[in-house]
């Protein structure tokens, strides 16, 4: 669904993608690892159109996304929802009206309906209806990071961009998050990119893992082989090895 082909992108003339090549399968999950600052969130937001690269080219279904602007942009983010690394809840809303706020600015769906879909997307993420009630400081950080994953489903997106998405969180909570994402990720059979650095529980829910280095990407295969990987920098990190801690 997803192609990057050659993409470059400096700031200040520091390099940080330097001539990106990735395939993202359509119905798969992709991981992207790499430590602090290589570059994956720059990454993300080349996909949607955050950022225009120096070079290169970005494709879904194999139009080119870098060279779009406007209306004809905005379609295609349609496709996509995010799952932000903070959850990026809005404070002066409670739960269910976070969660519903997709669906109220994009869509012209009755009170009856809009109910029904967050209430059901509450449940599937195993928060009760009461919680719905609740305002985000009122939550732990594993509830906010449900509700925000319940809210970027909400609107049964084709493709969702996952930023970090148990960080802070205890490695309990973690897994209970990762095994969400695969649980909705079965049932709605999504085109999933996740950038994240819990190794190796992150790999449990992975289809295919991609290593970011150095601008480039090092390594791309499946997580048991990636585990096995003869390049001594993707052991390393796997491995937390000190340079290759994130910050």
């Amino acid at each position: 669904m997803i192609n990057v082909i050659d993409l470059y992108k400096s700031f200040n003339g520091q390099m940080v993608l330097d001539g990106i090549n990735l395939e993202i399968p359509t119905g798969k999950i992709t991981l992207v690892i790499g430590k602090s600052g290589v570059g994956k969130s720059v990454l993300l937001k080349h996909l949607i159109g955050l950022l225009k690269p120096d070079k290169g080219r970005v494709l879904i279904d194999d139009l080119d996304i870098t060279r779009l602007s406007g209306r004809k942009l905005q379609e295609i983010r349609r496709r996509f929802a995010v799952l932000f690394q903070g959850g990026a809840l809005f404070d002066s809303l409670n739960v269910f009206e976070n969660v519903a706020f997709p669906l109220r600015e994009k869509t012209r769906l009755p009170e009856a309906e809009i109910k029904r879909r967050v209430d059901e997307r509450l449940e599937q993420m195993n928060l009760s209806l009461d919680v719905g009630k609740k305002f985000p400081d009122e939550l732990s950080g594993g509830m906010k990071k449900r509700v925000a994953l319940a809210r970027a489903m909400i609107q049964e997106p084709e493709i969702i961009l996952f930023d970090e998405p148990v960080t802070g969180l205890d490695p309990p909570m973690s897994n209970t998050v990762f095994h969400l994402i695969k649980k909705t990720h079965a049932v709605s059979n999504y085109t999933a990119l996740v950038v994240a650095h819990d190794i190796p529980e992150v790999f449990q829910i992975a289809d295919v893992v991609a290593m970011l280095h150095q601008g480039r990407i090092i390594a791309y295969c499946g997580p048991d082989e990636i585990q096995q990987h003869p390049d001594p920098v993707v052991q390393s990190f796997i491995r937390g090895e000190p340079d290759f801690l994130e910050a």
